[in-house]
This record gives structure tokens, sequence and C-alpha cells, in this order.
């Protein structure tokens, strides 16, 4: 009876998994394309890649095809559609980089190799193999050696490697027959015509610039590191006008930045294949934005030392954040405006080096502050500083961060004069607004040189008083953020 009851169940187990079969396939296939619809609009572009290596593919076909072709091409055109599937690329910088280098590498190694095979037949039928077996040795150790040079493993590693594998084919297979130039000129004929075929289709159908990415990756990066600047400052000082639950998602933007490094490099060595296109000029500086990169990959670790300050459970007292909460928050905001000033300098390729000194110095201005304010609270007893460290250390990282969007700023202004970027006046600086603002922060009046009002309006001089803003100051019995300056001129 027990078995009996025990093989009910297993097949009623298995009717109902029968039973369910039709849905859960259902359901995985719906699955499965969703991924697939998702996977295609976050970049339309690997669509149309995927389009154009199908057209190069049946284009390159045509040389078995076409019965012309295919009587002088012969089997040798299978290296046609090998080519377009191996050097096609997703963009024009990869197709352009692999598909010239294997064509020099098959043009110089298809040389060497017909050489060397007719060096080795001199020698007759016993030292031929000798000979080539030599040749073959030394050319292959050489060039597998110089795939170590890391200028060469970056440009000319593909090219290397097909150099390799042409000459040994090439000078091996020439020893067992007497028709080598007909067959290297085959193969070279076709790897050209498929190479060209998948370079034309790259750069004229939907092109992918290399270069465009990296622009784009760099200036939205420096973005990221101010929009994490700003979360900063309304995750640490609550009390700021900027809500926490606002900010929790920015603040940690710049986490991306951290692996980044690998796609820039790759990016940069595929934009110094690219010609000239759009906005970008033949020979264009393409290493300096690997420089930029870097300093904000350097930038954004500090980030991480910030976001340990912000998720500590140990910190400084209030009494003490409070003294140093708005030289703080002014370096944060300034320093953020300025990474974004550079940003947009680099999105729309233009000069905006005022506004942006202006965000430094200001930054600056607000660092002295801080040193000062520090100099006032500093603690007399140990047991205050060791409370007061967390405070301390958050403070530091935001100077030294204010110090790297320094050293960005001056590479960007180092790349914006090799680009040849346009000189834009930012709209705050403009001249309109700049004497409108002058008019409302001065005051013209005559001078007074008697009591009565005709000596007033009689006179020739006239006192003109501009107000002008200074940079916050601090003394030892106050501490004020903001001071005005006078000057007074007799004309």
């Amino acid at each position: 009876m027990e078995m009996d009851l025990n093989a009910q169940v297993k097949k009623a187990c298995f009717l109902q998994r029968l039973k369910d079969f039709p849905s859960k396939l259902k359901d995985g296939v719906t699955k499965r394309i969703k991924h697939v619809q998702k996977f295609g609009k976050d970049d339309p572009r690997r669509i149309i890649h995927s389009i154009k290596v199908g057209l190069s593919l049946t284009l390159v076909s045509m040389l078995y095809y076409v019965r012309p072709l295919y009587n002088s091409f012969g089997v040798s055109g299978m290296w046609a559609i090998l080519t377009v599937v191996v050097v096609s690329e997703f963009t024009v910088g990869g197709t352009l980089s692999k598909g010239l280098n294997r064509a020099f590498a098959t043009l110089i190694a298809g040389a060497l190799g017909v050489g060397a095979v007719h060096l080795a037949r001199l020698c007759g039928h016993k030292g031929e193999p000798i000979v080539l077996g030599i040749l073959v040795f030394s050319l292959g150790s050489a060039v597998t050696f110089s795939r170590f040079f890391p200028r060469i493993k970056q440009r000319y590693d593909y090219g290397a490697l097909i150099f390799i594998l042409t000459f040994s084919m090439v000078a091996v297979s020439g020893y067992r027959t007497d028709e080598i130039l007909v067959i290297a000129y085959q193969r070279l004929s076709t790897i050209l015509i498929g190479g060209t075929i998948c370079i034309l289709v790259s750069i004229f159908v939907f092109p992918v610039w290399a270069g465009e990415d990296l622009h784009k990756l760099v200036a939205n990066n420096i973005i990221k590191l101010a929009n994490s600047l700003e979360g900063f400052e309304g995750e640490y000082f609550p009390s700021s006008e900027k809500t926490s639950k606002e900010t929790n998602s920015s603040v940690r933007e710049y986490k991306s930045i951290l692996t980044s490094e690998s796609t820039e490099d790759t990016l940069t060595n595929l934009a110094r294949w690219e010609p000239g296109h759009g906005r970008f000029r033949l020979r264009h500086p393409w290493t300096k934005y690997f420089k930029i990169a870097g300093l904000v990959r350097q930038c954004a670790i500090h980030f991480e030392v910030l976001n340990g300050c912000v998720l500590s459970d140990a910190k400084a007292p209030p009494d003490f954040i409070s003294k140093i909460q708005e030289p703080c928050s002014i370096m944060s905001r300034e320093a953020g405006e300025a990474l974004k000033d550079i940003a947009k300098s680099i999105k729309t390729m233009s000069r905006y080096h005022v506004c942006v000194n202006t965000h430094i110095k200001n930054s600056k201005n607000a660092i002295e502050n801080l040193r000062l304010a520090l100099k006032l609270s500093f603690p007399e007893t140990e047991k205050d500083l060791l409370e007061i460290i967390p405070g301390v250390t958050m403070a530091s990282t935001l100077i030294y961060i204010v110090n790297y969007v320094e050293k960005i700023s001056e590479a960007v202004e180092e790349l914006s004069v090799l680009a040849h970027f346009k000189e834009t006046l930012d709209p705050k600086l403009s001249p309109e607004l700049g004497q409108h603002h002058l008019l409302h922060k001065g005051t013209v009046k005559p001078v007074l040189e008697g009591d009565n009002e005709e000596e007033c309006n009689n006179s020739p001089h006239v006192v003109i008083a501009n107000h002008n803003e200074q940079p916050p100051t601090v003394n030892e019995n106050n501490v004020n953020l903001g001071a005005e300056k006078t000057t007074v001129v007799v004309v």
C-alpha cells in the first residue's frame, strides 16, 4: 500500500510539472525577450552594429557568389570572409586598428615569406628546410618578444600576431608548392578586399566614433563628481536645504569612476586611429583626455573617504561641526560648480576658464577661513582632540578635493588650447550684466566744499564710491564670513 501511495504521489507531481511546463516555457521566453529588448534600448547602436556586420558579410560573399570573381580568387575568397568576422569592431577606431594592422602585417609578412622561400631554395633541397626552420624560429621569436613592449602591445599587438601567422604559413607552405606567388597574391588581395569593405561600412554607415565616446565619458565622469559633492553637503550637514533622501543616490555617483580606467585606456588607443570627424580635427589630442580621466579618478578616490565620513557612526561634536559647516559647505558648493563648468567646457568644446577660476578662488578663500576657524576652536585637551578627528578628516579631505579640482581645471585648459576650443564669455560675466551690477554697487555724489547748496552744485569735484565684496575674513574676536570694501575716488 505504501509503495502504491508513493507511486501515485510521484505520478501526480509529474503530471503537474507536465501541466505547468507550457506556462513556464512561455514565462521564460517572455522574460528573455524583454531582456533582449532592454539590452537593445540601452544602446541602439548595438543593433545597428549587428546589421553592419551582416551587410559586410553579404558584400564580401560576392567573391563566392559571382562566377568571375570566384574564377579570379578561388577558395582564397574565404580569407575575405574571415577578415570581415575578425576585423569588424563596434567603433570606427577599433575597425581601423584591426583592419590596418591586418593589412600591413599580411603585406609585410607575405613579402618576407616569399623572400624566405626563394632564399631557402638557393641552399639546395637538403638545406631548404633547415634555412626555413631557422628563419621561422628567428622571426617568430623576435616578433613575439616585441609584443611585450607596452607601446606595441597597445597599438600593434594584433598586427604582430597576424605577422607571425602569415609569415609562418607562407614560408612553410612554400616548401611544398611551386605557386607560392599566386597563393600569396590571392590571400593578400582577398584580405585587403574584406578589410576595405569593413572600414567603408564602419565609417559611412551610422559610424560609432571611439573619440566621441571618450569625450562624453570624461565629461560625464566630471559631472558625477560634481553631483557627489552636492550630495555630500546634504548628507553630512542635515540642516542644509537639501534633504538626505534627495542626495542619498547622488553622493555615490563617483563609484562608477573608480572602475572606468580600462574603458578610458581602450577608447584613447582606438580614438588615435580615427580620422578627423565632426568637431574633432585630425591629430586631436586624445592622450590629454586620458590624463584628465586619471586626475578625475584620483579625485574620486578621496570621495571614498567622504563617503566613509557620512556612513561612520563616529561624528564630531555638533558645536565643532557648526563652526566648520559654512566654510566646508562653501568649499563643496564652489568646487562642485567649478566641476560643472569644466564638464560644460568639455561637452561644448568652449572655454569657461574665467568662471572656473572664480569658483576655485572662492573655494581657496573658504579653505583659509576653515584654517582660521580650526585655529580658534583647537581643543586644549587630548580627549577633545580625539572627538574632533572625524570632522578634521572630513575637512582635510575636502581640501584635497579642491586641489584636485584645480589640477583638473589646468589639464582641461591645456586640452582647450591644443584642441582649439572656442572662446565663450559666461552670461554671468557679460559686459551688460557687469555694468548693471556696478550701477547698483556704487554711489555718485558731489564733494561738499561749503555749507550752502549752491556751492555744492557748482563744485567741479565728484565722489564715486564703489562697494566691492571681499573674501570672507576671520579675526581672533569674531568670525566674519563676509566683508565689504568701499573705494572712494575724487575726480
